[in-house]
């Protein structure tokens, strides 16, 4: 039975989460990460054979695709349907060193590497459709509350994977109905998975990002009454 969902966001600790709570004797990943499911999904298509993966009952099973952050609420009103008691994990990072990172990795999907893209080829990504959703946490957010309650998703920050990673997982275990983590989990929650090419984001790049991100970033702070002052900051 499905019983969670991890919905993003993109370059925001997903795989590092994964990897976490994979070691947990309580959860299971019948299919691994990012199965891509629900975004490829259209009205119409039999959904069985998705739910068909999720069958051990003695696990708590789920998966984690940073890509239905940016679901439409048509589709997620569809896995409401079929699977009303979900909880949902989402992580945010900094929207500013997210576009950043997302860049980042495009440019190498590209196979271009990073002295060969001009400036105006990251302010183009940054203004992508693209990058520009997965960047919205509020406007993700308010798609899956007007279907799902509030607490049905745990909203953390990515900056706890460095500042309290085990307070994280001890909060993601406690979403989940599941039991503490374990020694396992905590040692692996030590890991680096996935890091940057660490490229540091030009000055010219960061004062247009954090232009583009400043009033997203003002509405999360209204919608979740949290300041993000550090994001805008630098910090």
């Amino acid at each position: 039975m499905l019983h969670f969902l991890g919905i993003g966001a993109q370059k925001s600790g997903t795989t590092w989460l994964y990897r976490c709570l994979a070691k947990h004797p309580d959860l299971g990943f019948p299919s691994g990460k990012e199965v891509h499911f629900w975004d490829r999904w259209q009205p119409g298509q039999p959904t069985v054979p998705y739910f068909e993966r999720f069958k051990d009952d003695r696990l708590f099973e789920g998966e984690i695709t940073p890509a239905y952050a940016i679901l439409p609420v048509e589709v997620i009103a569809e896995i409401e349907r079929v699977a009303p008691n979900l909880r949902m994990i989402f992580l945010m990072r900094n929207p500013i060193d997210r576009a950043w990172s997302s860049a980042l990795m495009a440019l190498g999907r590209a196979e271009m590497a990073y002295g060969e893209a001009s400036a105006q080829w990251f302010l183009d990504h940054f203004l992508s459709n693209g990058s520009l959703s997965r960047g919205d946490y509020a406007r993700c957010l308010e798609r899956w509350w007007s279907v799902f309650p509030r607490e049905a998703i745990l909203v953390r920050n990515y900056e706890e994977i460095t500042d309290a990673p085990s307070s994280l997982l001890k909060a993601v275990c406690a979403h989940l109905q599941v039991s503490a983590p374990t020694p396992g989990m905590i040692e692996a929650c030590r890991d680096r998975v996935f890091a940057g090419a660490g490229h540091e984001i030009p000055k010219e790049l960061r004062r247009f990002l954090l232009d583009l991100y400043t009033p997203r970033i003002r509405r999360l702070e209204a919608l979740l009454d949290r300041s993000f002052q550090q994001w805008l900051d630098g910090s």
